[in-house]
């Protein structure tokens, strides 16, 4: 066989590490903005706003366990760190003291203030619509919570149980894009429903919100019907109802009832006098049929289309499972409120910044396996676009990864040649 002189194609190399490449992703302008704004710019001598940012993503690449593991390993590349706008890398008392004393809405301000401006450099970037959302050309938003377990023998502010303390990340997604439109970080003491009137304060009319029974309260419920906001639920075991008129004489494929109802209790008929659309189907849960009850303010669609709008709440447990299960929100770098804010906050951030570089790679494939790519090169000066295309995960170019033998049935090789 003759040997071809043809080298194998690699990535380019430049002058920025991957970490650095994601970093610039960031306004040069805005996190001393912000630090200025907090006050925090005044007090840092050494450890600046800017190397906490950094140092608090690299934590979150690395899956730190402990303020070492990002201390050490920034000292290590502190060469590679100052060509990231001339950041530092911390030591341990120092960064301890900046995650519980820098105000965590510096964070905050920074997630929404660098999706904002990711969003306006490439005006395409979440504003695709897949999946059920392609028929509405309304926004579609979904609203949920999710519980971030933490150690309640030294998180006292967290504690919400004898035993348990935990902190809870209420968001608002959405649908087109999957990306967050609001989100609260609190204790979990609160009740969903105390959250809801905020969750939902920025939604426009016309626009559509679908949450779990867990945000039902009629009194918002009655705001959003008056504001012209379409809303989807579940209903309650408690709530009673009376069925006005029916809107489906006999059962259509899965769709079993479609009625309108209005509130039976005095209480909670003050809150919402209108009526309301109460759709009852059959939906697949664990591989068997179960029987739903929905709520809507809508009167116009088709009873199918509510019961899909509520199964697309599914996509909002999906962002929970990715930021949960690929990023860094086991294991804390301090004890206190604020850091436990601004590590949930960095978190977010970093998953816009990867989900804005699968965006500019076309990446085909899952947010983990992008994840976990990025996190083997981060020292690498590979240039990050032609590094995904390269492997073959990015432009609809893939490379056989498979051995020939592979393809061979049990027990048998190639044509002529016996199993030894």
């Amino acid at each position: 066989m003759k040997k071809t002189n043809q080298k194998r194609a690699t990535p380019t190399r430049g002058k920025l590490t991957v970490l650095a490449q994601l970093c610039n992703f960031i306004p040069g302008h805005l996190v001393g903005k912000l630090a200025r704004e907090h006050g925090v710019d005044a007090k840092a001598r050494t450890f600046s706003a800017w190397s906490h940012v950094v140092a608090m993503l690299y934590g979150q690449l690395i899956h730190a366990i402990g303020l070492n593991d990002v201390c050490d390993a920034l000292r290590h590349h502190a060469g590679w760190l100052a060509r990231i706008r001339g950041a530092t890398p911390p030591s341990r008392n120092g960064f301890s003291h900046a995650n519980k004393v820098r105000d965590a809405a510096m964070a905050e301000k920074l997630f929404w203030g660098v999706l904002a401006h990711l969003q306006a450099i490439q005006p395409r970037f979440g504003s695709g619509r897949r999946g059920l959302a392609h028929r509405f050309r309304r926004v579609i938003h979904v609203v949920d919570s999710t519980t971030i377990q933490l150690i309640a023998s030294c998180m006292d502010w967290a504690r919400h149980r004898r035993r348990k303390a935990a902190a809870k990340c209420h968001l608002r997604l959405d649908l087109q894009s999957l990306l967050p439109r609001f989100a609260l970080v609190d204790t979990a003491g609160d009740h969903d429903n105390a959250r809801a009137r905020e969750l939902c304060a920025g939604i426009r009319p016309g626009e559509i919100v679908i949450f779990d029974r867990a945000y039902v309260d009629f009194a918002h419920l009655f705001g959003l019907m008056i504001r012209g906001v379409s809303w989807v639920t579940r209903t309650k075991d408690n709530v009673q109802v009376r069925v006005v008129k029916k809107r489906l004489r006999r059962p259509q494929g899965r769709i079993l009832r479609d009625d309108e109802v209005v509130l039976v209790t005095g209480h909670s008929r003050g809150e919402y006098p209108n009526r309301l659309r109460r759709v009852t189907a059959l939906v697949e849960l664990d591989g068997k049929e179960t029987e739903m009850e929905f709520l809507t303010n809508n009167f116009d669609w088709a009873p199918s289309t509510v019961a899909d709008l509520y199964r697309c709440r599914w996509q909002i447990e999906v962002f929970f499972k990715q930021i949960k299960q690929t990023l860094q929100l086991c294991d804390f770098l301090g004890h206190s409120a604020n850091a436990v804010r601004w590590q949930v906050w960095t978190a977010l951030l970093l998953y816009v910044l990867l989900r804005f570089q699968a965006f500019l790679s076309e990446w085909p494939h899952s947010f983990t396996r992008l994840f976990t790519l990025v996190r083997g090169v981060l020292w690498d000066r590979f240039q990050l676009h032609e590094l995904l295309g390269f492997y073959g995960t990015a432009g609809e170019r893939w490379r056989m990864r498979a051995r020939p033998e592979q393809a061979y049935l049990p027990g048998l090789g190639p044509v002529g040649q016996q199993p030894a």
